[in-house]
């Protein structure tokens, strides 16, 4: 079956960096366009960054640019978000998301928690 699986959350004082990571499987991993979103408390989903799956073409919210890199593996089936100088605001589950824009297949992990506090 198709699986999104993020790690890498956590605890973390401002101006420290995490890495999160997506391992995907049950699907055809380099053909989606993937995605990582976030939703704070009390606020909508949002779009973080993303990565084409053709020439991996990278899009990022104006928020964390500069700060945030994606990138991916599809030889190992993962995408990785590395996250340096990271503020409080930037504090949310973290979802790992797959597109596939042909079919309209869309995927989704159970997130993962990332708290930026001193």
């Amino acid at each position: 079956q198709v699986q999104l699986v993020e790690s890498g959350g956590g605890l973390v004082q401002p101006g420290g960096s995490l890495r999160l990571s997506c391992v995907a499987s049950g699907f055809t991993f380099k053909l989606y366009i993937i995605a990582w979103y976030r939703q704070a408390p009390g606020k909508e989903r949002e779009l973080v960054a993303n990565i084409d799956s053709v020439v991996s073409t990278t899009n990022y919210a104006e928020s964390v640019k500069g700060r945030f890199t994606i990138s991916r593996e599809n030889a190992n089936n993962t995408v990785y978000l590395q996250m340096n100088s990271l503020k409080p605001e930037d504090t949310a589950v973290y979802y790992c998301n797959a597109m596939n824009q042909f079919n309209n297949n869309n995927y989704w992990g159970q997130g993962t928690q990332v708290t930026v506090s001193s």
